[in-house]
């Protein structure tokens, strides 16, 4: 086992103590009733289910990368993202290799959105398994989404492994979450990949 992906799982150790007891703090909260959480699957409706699923994806994106941004700043990075660069190939050990800052900062979204959006739990855990999957898919580091795709909106708005591999290699660009949408509006989107995406493939 290379250094790197020891150092990668040390941290996801880390990472996963912190969440858990960011999880057990929501869990307490909702006992006493002052989380906007819910069980009654028909409290909001059916329809809401995939409604605040789809905003808690956005909401965490946004919050995602502008936090991912600030902590690439030079008199923050080497104590607060340092860790989750570690390696410069990135690899699905990377993917919950967070610094301890980092990972209080990332779990803090889903205690602080379990007190601003009703969410259902369902809703909640579906959100938590996306984030998890997700992120260990951006850190393949190969591409799953066929050359194709890239002529069509799975290609152009939603991040996959190469997308986020370039963050990796090149640090300044790539730094949303699952949309490419802020990287595109704020101006971080790596050019080179802009113009990949643009080239429609027959």
């Amino acid at each position: 086992m290379s250094s790197s992906i020891k150092k990668d799982i040390e941290l996801s150790v880390l990472s996963a103590v912190v969440f858990a007891i960011c999880g057990a703090f929501i869990i307490s909260e909702y006992s006493l009733g002052r989380t906007l959480l819910y069980t009654d699957l028909y409290k909001y409706g059916l329809w809401y289910l995939v409604v605040s699923f789809i905003a808690v994806l956005v909401l965490q994106d946004t919050y995602f990368y502008f936090i991912h941004r600030m902590f690439h700043q030079p008199l923050i990075f080497k104590w607060m993202h340092y860790g989750h660069h570690g390696s410069k190939e990135p690899t699905p050990w990377s993917s919950s290799a967070f610094d301890l800052p980092e990972a209080i900062v990332q779990g803090l979204f889903f205690v602080g959105v379990s007190f601003i959006v009703p969410l259902h739990f369902i809703t909640l855990l579906t959100a938590l398994i996306t984030m998890t999957v997700w992120a260990v898919f951006t850190h393949l580091g190969f591409e799953v989404f066929p050359n194709s795709s890239k002529s069509y909106w799975i290609g152009r708005w939603l991040i996959g492994s190469m997308h986020h591999s370039i963050h990796h290699s090149k640090y300044k660009v790539h730094y949303g979450l699952y949309f490419t949408f802020w990287d595109k509006l704020l101006g971080t989107e790596d050019s080179n990949y802009e113009k990949q995406t643009h080239t429609r493939e027959f």
